[in-house]
């Protein structure tokens, strides 16, 4: 868990806010708190840091949105667990200097993140699609995955093979320009990215043309992953280092798979259990004995006890998913439905009339009546019917 502050509380605003009210809620707070203004105060800084930090954000729409279910905690770890909120896909730690020169179009004095410094690609995401059995036993899957990687043909550098970049003039190769800026605070200094070559410090005159002097190409790549027994939908594996690749020697993003069970056209799962409905017949449940139903490892014996009725359930140990984060496996929980036969021959119907009799119940009310009928016809004789 961690102890920061809600980022809603640091920037006072309430959970439902729009996107114009989190930029004018940021913009006052850091007015408020930039270092700049208050030299050698600790908490000033650190309101100002903090601010930043909610803003990055809240002002992501897709971070937003993951901020909101699962808070402070990041769901890219791997199955379980969490780490603090702030490194999902692709990253959202773009650096306080740039948000806050996005807002005021050049910051009160911070420099931009240096553009030759080594960047982490980006994390990606894949969707695979695995059977009930393929989910119960464990599988290997191959899958295509398109990701930007460097360019061989520079080996990243974005020049043609043979040229160098060159020193840009505009900077000196410092990649940074410094203005002044007269504001309501007063007077302040501007330390921006270079416009002419983006902060590089350098300038490619002869870009390579595989990538186009961007060091990067896209490519499509075959991998393989190993799904272990016992996923559901929704589980995530991790393939560290399978993402896209990095800039300026980067390490590469890592790879999520995500996880889609296809349904059983006779099993469900409730966890690590595996739910079967099976039919028996009207004499199985009355006189019970053992019976077969499928299983996820093949056909197995149930013993079906007398009288049992609709709706009854019978625990098979054992048969059931493996468990994911433990030991052991869930069980196979079967439950019984008790079909009325139908199309009777007239033996079957006598014999049903005689278990009835024997067992007590009341007579149907058309076998009342033929009943009836026969009584009168011995007492009193049978009567003609009118013409």
């Amino acid at each position: 868990m961690t102890d920061k502050r809600d980022y809603y509380e640091v920037l006072g605003v309430n959970r439902d806010a729009s996107a114009e009210e989190i930029k004018k809620a940021y913009k006052k707070v850091a007015k408020e708190c930039h270092p700049d203004l208050h030299p050698d105060d600790a908490k000033a800084e650190a309101r100002f840091k903090e601010a930043n930090e909610a803003f990055s954000v809240l002002s992501d729409e897709n971070a937003r949105a993951r901020y909101d279910q699962f808070g402070h905690e990041d769901p890219t770890a791997g199955f379980g667990g969490g780490t603090p909120f702030g490194g999902g896909f692709g990253g959202f730690g773009g650096g306080f200097g740039d948000i806050f020169e996005n807002i005021f179009g050049g910051g009160f004095g911070g420099a931009s993140a240096d553009p030759n410094a080594p960047q982490r690609g980006d994390d990606l995401r894949v969707d695979i699609t695995v059977s009930f059995e393929e989910a119960a036993f464990g599988c290997e899957k191959e899958f295509t995955v398109t990701r930007m990687e460097a360019c061989t043909t520079c080996g990243g550098n974005g020049s043609a093979p043979g040229s160098q970049r060159q020193t840009c003039s505009g900077c000196g190769g410092s990649g940074k320009v410094r203005t002044v800026q007269n504001t309501p605070f007063g007077q302040m200094q501007q330390v921006r990215a270079c416009p002419r070559c983006n902060g590089a410090g350098s300038i490619i005159t002869n870009p390579c043309s595989a990538c186009r002097g961007n060091g990067q190409v896209r490519r499509e790549r075959t991998l393989k992953v190993k799904v272990p027994a016992g996923v559901d939908n929704g589980s995530r594996l991790r393939m560290a280092g399978e993402g896209a690749g990095g800039i300026n020697g980067g390490g590469n993003g890592d790879l999520y798979i995500y996880i889609t069970v296809r349904a059983h056209q006779q099993f469900r799962r409730d966890g690590d259990n595996v739910l079967l409905e099976q039919a028996i017949s009207f004499s199985q449940a009355a006189l019970g004995g053992e019976i077969e139903v499928p299983t996820l490892e093949g056909r197995a014996r149930l013993n079906i006890p007398a009288g049992t009725q609709t709706g009854s359930t019978f625990s098979m140990r054992g048969k059931g998913f493996p468990r994911l984060r433990g030991y052991g496996k869930g069980d196979q929980l079967v439950r019984v439905k008790v079909i009325t036969p139908t199309n009777l021959s007239d033996e079957q119907k006598e014999l049903l009339k005689r278990l009835a009799e024997l067992s007590g119940e009341p007579k149907s009310a058309k076998a009342a009546r033929d009943d009836d009928d026969s009584l009168r016809s011995k007492l009193f004789g049978s009567k003609k019917k009118k013409k």
